[in-house]
């Protein structure tokens, strides 16, 4: 691995730290356990195209497990691996079979596997199925916020594509 790319995932790294731990500390309107805006998925869905699965898989597992260590939520941990780790595979299974103009699409299924990634620990956890009933929930939840983590991701590519056309 050259050295820009290696650099280029180190502040892939802290800026999903920094909008994990901020957003970790956002109240929402909504008071539904589990579910937040997933805004630091914008740099996951960025580095699975800007810099590849492979890559966008080690920020993704660094953001998670030092984040929740940081804001000291151990049990969170599992519920986010198990979440973050389906939401990229997902994504990164789905890349190749669509357009940077459907990166929306790819966002909400990836928000669809994150939700059920942590259903499944909650259901682990708990050790009752009966979790399962908060899955309609879930699933509205993970279509918004995946179309909008989804937009978010276009307009960052779009804009990246238009800086480096000036340069």
């Amino acid at each position: 691995m050259n050295s820009k790319k290696l650099t280029t995932m180190a502040m892939l790294t802290a800026i999903s730290m920094i909008v994990f731990l901020i957003e970790a500390q956002i109240p929402l309107p909504i008071a539904i356990p589990g579910v937040k805006l997933g805004i630091a998925n914008v740099i996951t869905l960025f580095a699975i195209w800007t810099l590849g699965w492979k890559e966008a898989g080690a920020i993704l597992i660094v953001r998670v497990v030092l984040g929740n260590l940081i804001i000291g939520n151990v049990m969170g941990m599992l519920y986010s691996l198990a979440g973050g780790v389906l939401c990229w595979l997902i994504m990164a299974l789905l890349k190749p079979h669509m357009g940077r103009n459907q990166i929306w699409l790819m966002s909400i299924f990836g928000a669809l596997g994150h939700n059920a990634g942590q259903l499944a620990v909650a259901v682990w956890v708990s050790g009752t199925v009966s979790m399962l009933w908060y899955a309609p929930v879930l699933l509205l939840a993970a279509v918004v916020t995946g179309f909008f983590t989804g937009q978010c991701t276009q307009a960052l590519l779009n804009h990246m594509d238009k800086l480096r056309s000036r340069l």
